[in-house]
């Protein structure tokens, strides 16, 4: 298996998860789903049950919250949901771009189909709120680093699909 990277990104809401996900089951009979969230309330706690169910039992689930590269995922096709939460993850680090591009980096090294979701939050408008502001500028640019490295880009609205690259 070649490598090969894919983004989807897109709003809240358009219908970029169960994009990726038919695009990683037309792939795979058994794809990996690396899931990047932390839950901490009931509310999401139930979104997330809902992806679980919508995946089915042919999916590989890993809960990882931050070293997706400690994993090994070589031949496989992975679906990691999302560049968003991932993020999160490392927003209160000390440099959180360089450690995440670096983790992504390890990650990606490996021969594998990955398929990775990412929120496109900087389409509404400047917030008045600094940490706001920068988190938004901090996912812009891992945004655009991924997409560089990326051999295809959608971006969904609407739970439409519109190919950027590749």
């Amino acid at each position: 298996m070649k490598k090969r990277i894919i983004l989807v990104t897109g709003g809240q809401r358009s219908g970029k998860s169960l994009f990726a996900e038919r695009m990683a089951k037309s792939l795979s009979a058994s794809p990996v789903y690396m899931a990047t969230a932390h839950v901490e309330d009931e509310e999401f706690r139930e979104r997330v049950r809902i992806h679980q169910e919508r995946r089915g039992p042919e999916w590989t689930t890993i809960e990882e919250e931050k070293y997706l590269s400690r994993h090994t995922v070589e031949g496989r096709v992975v679906l990691v949901d999302c560049c968003t939460l991932w993020l999160t993850n490392f927003f209160s680090e000390a440099s959180p771009l360089s450690l995440i591009e670096a983790e992504f980096d390890r990650l990606t090294a490996q021969e594998a189909t990955f398929i990775f979701v990412t929120g496109e939050i900087g389409l509404g408008g400047t917030s008045a709120n600094e940490v706001q502001r920068r988190f938004t500028d901090l996912l812009g640019a891992f945004n655009q680093y991924v997409a560089q490295r990326a051999d295809e880009v959608y971006l969904l609205v609407s739970g439409l699909s519109i190919k950027l690259k590749g």
